[in-house]
């Protein structure tokens, strides 16, 4: 069956398909997706197997072959309609991400505009990719440095911005002449869907893009299958560290190129001479934006001495503002993150640390519902010193010296992203050039990923980068071609 249109998107409650060689695949197999808000069935979604993934490849390595030699212009031409339909297909969209995520509508347009722009941004960058003409020793030889496509690549996208870290995930390697595999997240499926029925409704050919998702159960069976797949040239995954290592791991077992933005535990340095209110501001929106469960979000608040009394009032008054009690609750994507992040308070509060926002213990409608939380006097024994909360937790340090400052930022195994907080421009500078992270913010939150600009961690937060020039350099490879006059 082929994709649907627009005008007819799928009734409510109707399983999540595949879509394989531009086909909507309904196998039997299926698993529950759950709504994290009320605990309901939002709908069921396909479970792949082994068969799934050979059709999946097949029809990947196949269009390869026409896909590769496609004008520029093509390309461009399809990502720009796919950027229309967006916009007309907005609630639509935004009904798939609130309904599997819980997320505010807010999160959902933000989403839609980010992929918007993503598409829109890589259609002017697609005709960029070019070779070159080297001089070469012998003045009776010529010489070419061509660059070319993989071929297939395996792109592995979460749920908590599905729609920008989807299409990132696919844009970049489709636009450099790639096919692409999305293993998409099993807790948004639909969203996953629906980037690929945007795509097949902007003229994509049919196998250029391929969607899989399972349940949690195959996860270990599926992605070793698709890994070790000789077809399979390239892989990008954003996701957990933990995870992450683990396809690093097996991609390093078949010698294959790994592209990965992993987890994070954002420092933001108030210096003395910050604009107070803008940085209660931007460190409140930082730490609890959709819930804390953003790799960038801000997991440490380092506060020098002199203001630290001052900025903690402001800081309290600015969560309470954006996220207080006249709000409901936020929901979390899963009890689980709920667990982990009382437990972290909890270890910190009984080795003696102390709460300055929220109650740890407070009883929400739901399990998966927890406030911001603000802690102080964190020392090195305490878990939540070194662990991504990835929640709505943040820990307040006080600190007096740069070298202070930037010991505590750098005292961590990952480096995504930074803020830094001063009305010097030098010193903010001074800070970012020491800082161990792929992004230092001056004056603004942690969470910042725009398309102009490339986006990658250092450390255990991966390596590699997504958006801008990079990001498309990314998804192609040299050849060199050398010829006798």
């Amino acid at each position: 069956m082929p994709a649907m249109p627009a005008d007819t998107a799928p009734a409510e409650g109707a399983p999540v398909p595949f879509f394989i060689n531009g086909k909507e695949v309904h196998p039997e197999r299926r698993f529950k997706v759950v709504s994290p808000a009320s605990g309901k069935v939002v709908h069921e979604a396909a479970s792949a197997t082994e068969g799934d993934v050979r059709a999946a490849v097949d029809a990947a390595a196949n269009a390869f072959k026409t896909w590769k030699k496609s004008l520029p212009r093509v390309r461009r031409d399809i990502f720009l309609k796919s950027a229309e339909i967006m916009e007309r297909r907005r609630d639509e969209l935004a009904r798939y991400i609130m309904d599997e995520t819980s997320c505010t509508r807010q999160w959902a347009d933000f989403n839609i505009s980010t992929a918007k722009d993503l598409f829109v941004d890589v259609a002017g960058r697609v005709a960029s990719l070019e070779g070159s003409i080297p001089t070469v020793a012998d003045p009776s030889c010529g010489a070419m440095v061509l660059r070319e496509p993989y071929g297939v690549v395996l792109a592995i996208a979460p749920w908590n911005a599905p729609y920008i870290l989807g299409v990132r995930s696919v844009l970049f390697p489709i636009a450099a002449g790639n096919t692409a595999i999305l293993k998409g997240s099993e807790l948004s499926p639909r969203v996953m869907w629906a980037i690929c029925s945007v795509l097949h409704e902007a003229g994509l050919p049919d196998g250029v893009l391929n969607l899989l998702f399972h349940e949690p159960a195959n996860a270990a069976t599926i992605t070793q299958a698709l890994i070790a797949d000789p077809e399979i040239k390239k892989i990008n995954f954003t996701g957990s560290t933990m995870v992450g290592r683990i396809i690093g791991k097996l991609a390093g077992e078949h010698l294959k190129p790994v592209l990965l933005e992993l987890g994070g535990k954002a420092p933001a340095i108030v210096w003395h001479d910050a604009d107070l209110d803008n940085a209660a501001v931007q460190c409140a929106l930082g730490s609890f934006l959709h819930s804390g469960q953003i790799c960038m979000s801000t997991e440490r608040i380092l506060v020098h001495k002199k203001v630290r009394a001052e900025f903690e009032k402001k800081l309290v008054g600015a969560i309470d503002n954006i996220f207080g009690a006249q709000h409901d609750a936020p929901v979390l994507i899963n009890s689980v993150g709920v667990t982990k992040n009382k437990k972290l308070l909890a270890d910190a509060l009984s080795k003696g640390a102390s709460l300055v926002y929220g109650d740890p213990n407070a009883h929400e409608a739901a399990p998966t519902q927890m406030r911001p939380v603000v802690i102080s006097g964190i020392t090195t024994e305490m878990d939540i010193y070194k662990t991504e909360s990835f929640g709505p937790t943040v820990s307040l340090y006080e600190i007096e010296t740069e070298e202070e400052a930037l010991r505590i930022a750098n005292d961590t195994e990952y480096g995504l992203t930074s803020a830094v907080f001063t009305e010097d421009l030098r010193t903010g500078l001074r800070f970012a050039r020491e800082i161990e992270t792929g992004a230092v913010h001056i004056n603004n939150m942690t969470v910042h990923d725009e398309t102009a600009l490339p986006h990658g961690g250092a450390k255990a937060s991966g390596y590699g980068r997504f958006n801008a020039a990079q990001g498309l350099a990314e998804w192609v490879r040299t050849k060199t071609i050398t010829y006798k006059y």
